[in-house]
């Protein structure tokens, strides 16, 4: 019926295009080219003998080796259109006037949320630990967006006192806030400044006294919002308060299983911390969301052992999201209408979605909410 594969290609390439175009004809010419070639190496085996027998022989090794590697790249198209690239956001909300502070945003999803909100017309704040990499990031920002309401303010969320001289120098210099993007967050072993345990101070601590510090602020600006970058992760955490009251840290092992719980534990009090925060938010116009951004493709991990990088690199390269399509659950409960009844729920793939109990128990939510402000010095 069909004299070539080419041929072959384009009309089962025509067939998958009407059921959404999940298949480009490139990687369905792969596959057929591997059927084709096999089917031709079979008739030549029956045509010529068994004298041809190493010949065909390899020829049909070569052919399932091409049919193994088009199935594979086929079936891995499918999976990333399907399950890794996600939903987008499809607010198309302008955001003259408006400020925005994102942590972490000289990297990663943090920098493409910013360069996403700065091409809207937002005044985007780069809040960063790096001086070098701000300034960087701050060029490249600037450059991509086409935008010159971009600053870098240094912010070491590591450092409580670095924290409120941030607060303190945000609130005298700028007049408004009207997003704040809690997207800061590290996977690295340690103590802070302050003694904290690494993760529990930076991707928790820091968080919860800059958006204390700030509320007053975002509340006069409202409606208002803030969006705390958690991680599915957070449904194996758990939060061990006999621990963060005697050694201020979420655990205290150094191996890489310990370290990848610890980091559960610390996404689990982001999700605390918004669920809790939501509440006491009602009545104001200010509303509160966290998130999962997807797996993703990133460079959180710039500061683990070669090992763990080792480990995840094949991984992240082809099942793992890229940064911009990681933006875009953040880029949702930044920009989307219609979401404030959901305050303190939490996002994924642009979806809300229900949590496990521990997620929303309110007693350990309010009980982390009063431990972190001792901790933090709000009290």
């Amino acid at each position: 019926m069909f004299q070539n594969p080419t041929h072959l290609a384009t009309v089962t390439g025509s067939c998958f295009s009407g059921c959404g175009g999940l298949i480009h004809q490139g990687v369905l010419l792969q596959i057929v080219i591997a059927l084709h070639s096999f089917r031709s190496t079979s008739a030549s085996t029956t045509q010529f003998g068994s004298r041809y027998f190493l010949k065909t022989d390899m020829s049909d090794m070569m052919s399932y080796f091409l049919l193994i590697v088009g199935c594979v790249i086929g079936i891995g198209y499918i999976f990333h259109n399907l399950f890794v690239k996600g939903n987008r956001c499809t607010s198309t909300a302008k955001l003259h006037g408006k400020t925005v502070i994102v942590t972490g945003s000289n990297t990663g999803i943090g920098k493409k949320t910013a360069i996403t909100l700065a091409k809207r017309g937002a005044r985007v704040i780069l809040a960063c630990r790096s001086q070098q990499r701000g300034e960087i990031a701050l060029a490249e920002v600037i450059e991509e967006s086409r935008s010159k309401e971009v600053v870098f303010m240094q912010l070491d969320l590591g450092s409580l006192k670095s924290v409120r001289t941030f607060a303190e120098n945000f609130l005298k210099t700028e007049d408004r806030l009207d997003l704040l993007i809690n997207n800061a967050g590290i996977l690295l072993q340690g103590k802070t400044e302050d003694g904290l345990g690494m993760m529990f101070g930076v991707n928790h601590i820091g968080h919860f006294l800059l958006t204390n510090l700030l509320l007053e602020r975002l509340k006069t600006c409202g409606p208002s919002r803030v969006v705390t970058v958690s991680s599915v992760g957070h449904n194996f955490g758990k939060i061990d308060f006999k621990c963060l009251n005697t050694h201020k840290a979420l655990g205290t092992g150094t191996s890489f299983w310990q370290t990848m719980q610890i980091y559960s534990d610390s996404k689990l009090c982001n999700v605390l911390f918004t669920h809790e925060l939501a509440k006491r938010l009602q009545g104001t116009k200010v509303t509160c969301y966290s998130l999962h951004p997807g797996a993703i493709n990133s460079e959180i991990s710039r500061n683990s052992s070669n090992v763990l990088k080792a480990l995840l690199k094949p991984i992240t390269a082809f099942f793992f999201k890229n940064t911009e399509q990681g933006a875009q659950t953040t880029l949702h409960c930044a920009l989307q209408d219609g979401i404030e009844g959901l305050s303190g729920r939490y996002f994924s793939n642009c979806t809300v979605r229900d949590l496990y109990p521990k997620a929303k128990d309110d007693v350990a939510a309010k009980k982390l909410w009063e431990l972190s402000e001792r901790l933090s010095g709000l009290v």
